[in-house]
């Protein structure tokens, strides 16, 4: 499986959690230059929510 991992190159997010029992990992780079990581279901929850709402499709690829 490739390496699904967000970088600048290949701006996203990437979330992972492989069972219920073990916390969640996100992390997030944005074209903008944004990034950020985050550990535990609710700190991964906010992660996506702030990308969705700040960074991604949410500005065009100038920064804005």
């Amino acid at each position: 499986m490739a390496d699904l991992t967000p970088t600048p190159d290949r701006p996203g997010l990437h979330v992972s959690k492989p069972s219920p029992n073990v916390p969640a990992t996100g992390s997030a780079v944005c074209h903008c230059g944004a990034s950020a990581t985050a550990t535990g279901d609710s700190q991964v929850r906010a992660l996506v929510e702030g990308y969705a709402a700040n960074h991604g499709a949410a500005h065009d690829r100038t920064g804005r």
